[in-house]
């Protein structure tokens, strides 16, 4: 009986105070999932508008030169890549419903990864296919003004320097700190219970 009484204090004692219940648990899988899945067909129905708003401009208008047509479809082929990627990710998140702990950390881990390659890969590739198709789609409307190509191009520079070296950086911190904390709650809960 001294092991019963033992067990007993231990149980007692233990800290459960910093824990959340497993409604709450259930409540920040949800929350979780529900942000994720909202921005995430936010994101695929954006890129598929302008994807197609793209498409009808270069279908509609009668361009004279390439460059216009060429910087187009790069823009075109950006939106595209970026609603693949938004629906290869939202799978995962869909199949995402009742899972334990231990599961869900996994599932994080994984969001983590995927991530920082898209930050690192994925992000690079279709900044840089809207980049160049926005510089060279917009050449043909200033090219007869070299006042407006030059204030046009410098606006443009220095936003793309902006939003690649400032706001770009800026959210995957954001984002990483977000999915850290979720991760670091969760290791907690699961050092409690092994």
């Amino acid at each position: 009986m001294d092991n019963l009484n033992d067990l007993k204090a231990i149980w007692h004692t233990a800290k459960t105070e910093s824990l959340p219940t497993s409604k709450e648990m259930m409540q920040l899988v949800g929350k979780f999932r529900g942000q994720k899945l909202k921005r995430k067909w936010l994101v695929i129905v954006i890129a598929a508008f302008i994807g197609c708003l793209m498409l009808a401009v270069l279908v509609v208008t009668p361009f004279k030169l390439f460059t216009t047509y060429f910087g187009g479809a790069l823009i075109i082929a950006g939106s595209v890549l970026l609603a693949a990627t938004e629906i290869r990710s939202l799978k995962r998140f869909n199949k995402l419903n009742d899972c334990s702990n231990l599961e869900f950390l996994a599932f994080i881990e994984k969001t983590r990864q995927n991530q920082i390659f898209y930050y690192k890969k994925t992000m690079v590739v279709i900044v840089l296919l809207c980049s160049v198709g926005w510089v060279l789609y917009m050449y043909e409307p200033v090219q007869k003004y070299p006042f407006w190509r030059v204030g046009i191009y410098t606006v443009m520079a220095i936003y793309l320097a902006v939003m690649w070296f400032v706001v770009r950086p800026r959210a995957l911190k954001k984002d990483g700190e977000k999915l850290n904390a979720i991760k670091q709650r969760l290791e907690s809960i699961t050092k409690q219970l092994q």
